[in-house]
């Protein structure tokens, strides 16, 4: 699909990210040189314990960074203050929501907090948003519904659409499909896909879902412990990079049934 016209919404350079310590700094990844276009559905893939999650947390800013620059709309994101960076990037996180009487639409609407006044007073533009995020995340039959009653991926779609109606040009979501089962899995990936693709958003997914990501994805983000690698998911499996997902050479990506396979 050949876009209209590229907008970066987020880049780095030579980003460096790990956590700070008594014992000084544990770096999990530098030299990191990334971006992200509207339009664009990328996932994030890695083994478990990579440092996807932290990734996330730094270009969010989440947790600082140790090195190197990240950028939002081609300026630095110290440059943002807390709620002007939450009219641009919103999160959907893997923690379930603390058990509350909010509804559907209660938790939908508090997506619009960065625009709100001090009390909290939802405008007619907020109410557009929330409405416009209900019908492209169909959830309007579930309005009244108490979240603690929600299942898994109804819950889900809930927070998805939180976010959408926040109305930001990125959405970075860490493991969106954790806890779903396969048909609740795939449902969410064409969601995202359509919202990136319709509403023009760029969202970032970290996923253990490696080959829904390969099918759905528009570029791939391979976190290995040198570097991250990206592309299209047809080029880094092309290329066999795909395969550096795995220390074991037992399994491999088989191109023409495109599935990841044991020896």
């Amino acid at each position: 699909m050949k876009r209209k016209e590229i907008h970066k919404v987020l880049s780095t350079k030579d980003l460096s990210i790990g956590y700070e310590s008594k014992k000084g700094h544990q770096e999990i990844a530098k030299n990191v040189n990334i971006e992200l276009q509207k339009g664009e559905l990328v996932c994030l893939v890695g083994r478990n314990g990579i440092g996807k999650s932290t990734l996330l947390r730094t270009l969010s800013k989440m947790q600082s960074r140790l090195g190197g620059e990240i950028f939002l709309e081609n300026k630095s994101i110290d440059e943002f203050s807390r709620i002007d960076l939450a009219k641009i990037i919103s999160l959907v996180l893997t923690e379930r929501i603390p058990s509350s009487n909010l509804t559907v639409y209660e938790l939908i609407a508090l997506g619009r907090q960065p625009y709100t006044n001090w009390i909290g007073k939802l405008l007619e533009e907020d109410l557009i948003h929330i409405k416009e995020a209900i019908n492209q995340s169909h959830l309007t039959e579930l309005m009244n519904d108490r979240c603690d009653k929600l299942s898994d991926g109804q819950l889900q779609r809930a927070m998805i659409c939180r976010a959408l109606a926040q109305n930001t040009d990125l959405i970075i979501l860490d493991e969106p499909t954790a806890h779903l089962d396969v048909q609740h899995k795939i449902e969410t990936f064409r969601l995202l896909k359509k919202i990136a693709h319709k509403l023009n958003r760029a969202i970032l997914i970290s996923t253990h879902e490696i080959q829904l990501a390969t099918q759905i994805a528009d570029t791939l983000w391979l976190m290995t412990e040198e570097n991250i690698i990206t592309g299209k998911p047809s080029d880094l499996i092309e290329s066999d990079k795909i395969n550096l997902l795995f220390d074991s050479k037992s399994i491999y990506f088989d191109k023409e049934s495109k599935q990841f396979i044991m020896h």
